[in-house]
């Protein structure tokens, strides 16, 4: 560990110049102390590092000091498939893992491609969660990273709609970060089924290896049920008016369904600017809510029990607001 350490604070002073002890030790989140006796030991080895004194001051290598120990670790190629998403990785534990990794691939590019690397990081950053949203934070992340890694079967209790706990016994092939939220890809019983990670209340790892199937394809497997379960949530469809304002809302408030449908709507707007379409939406109330958010830019024209319905709503908001 401390090799992989000192190693680490030799590429950082070899890729960035001049850095302080506190800089050193928030980027591999040891203490001050630390980076003290591991620039020692540097010195010792016979690294021409030397430090300047002063409020400007920190360590650095002598000019023209360059190393070329920078093999990847097992552990750190393999978290290279995370390289644009370091929130992701630390959530899974691999921050620091993937932070080494790539300080040593930025040490081993010629300055010319070094160069090029650097500003696109300073140009370019990948923001995951859409907005009002973080990723979710989840102790049992790297225990469940784990046992997807290692093929290990586990017990978990998970916490299904309505608040009804269930025990399941699982086979982790996989897990998704989709839009913050982590989910598991997991086999029970026979069958693929996907858990929301954020519900598994209890996690117990059973001691047993299971054969990971050499068939599955982890990308293929969450683009077929996101598409299935677009098609359960969004299962009805309502006929509704929209004005301009509407029509632009609707990929905000629907999503990726409501954006498609509007792209596949046959008729044009009328004279006044209304457009008639189908409009994906939920069974039962959720649609009442979701369609209310339109306010008088949208109306439903059918099925006529959903349109009693956002009528009688409606009501009651006229009827409190006086």
């Amino acid at each position: 560990m401390r090799a992989s350490r000192l190693l680490s604070v030799l590429l950082l002073l070899q890729n960035r110049g001049r850095m302080t002890a506190e800089e050193l030790a928030a980027e591999l989140e040891v203490s001050v102390r630390t980076v003290y006796r591991d620039v020692e030991a540097l010195s010792a080895a016979g690294v021409p590092v030397y430090a300047d004194r002063g409020r400007t001051g920190g360590y650095q290598l002598v000019d023209g000091y360059r190393t070329r120990l920078t093999g990847l670790t097992e552990e750190e190629a393999q978290s290279l498939s995370l390289a644009g998403l370091p929130g992701a990785a630390s959530e899974l534990g691999l921050g620091t893992v993937l932070a080494a990794a790539q300080l040593k691939l930025h040490a081993a590019m010629p300055a010319e491609l070094r160069a090029g690397a650097s500003k696109i990081s300073e140009r370019f950053y990948l923001d995951v969660p859409g907005w009002h949203r973080g990723i979710e934070s989840l102790p049992r992340l790297s225990e469940l990273a784990d046992a997807v890694w290692h093929a290990r079967r586990i017990k978990v209790r998970y916490e299904r709609w309505g608040q009804r706990k269930v025990d399941r016994v699982l086979d982790p092939l996989g897990l998704i970060l989709k839009a913050g939220n982590w989910y598991l890809a997991a086999r029970c019983d026979g069958t693929d089924r996907t858990y929301r990670v954020s519900r598994i209340e209890e996690l117990e790892d059973l001691g047993e290896t299971f054969e990971r199937p050499s068939d599955f394809d982890l990308a293929r497997y969450w683009q077929e049920w996101s598409e299935q379960f677009e098609k359960r949530m969004y299962s009805r469809v309502a006929v509704v008016r929209l004005n301009e304002f509407a029509r632009i809302l609707v990929p905000f408030y629907l999503g990726a369904v409501g954006a498609r449908a509007l792209r596949e709507a046959d008729d044009e707007p009328d004279e006044d600017g209304w457009l008639t379409m189908e409009l994906p939406v939920e069974p039962g109330e959720p649609a009442v809510g979701e369609l209310l958010r339109f306010g008088g830019n949208l109306e439903v024209l059918a099925p006529p029990e959903l349109r009693e319905r956002l009528a009688e709503e409606i009501g009651k908001m006229g009827a409190r607001y006086g």
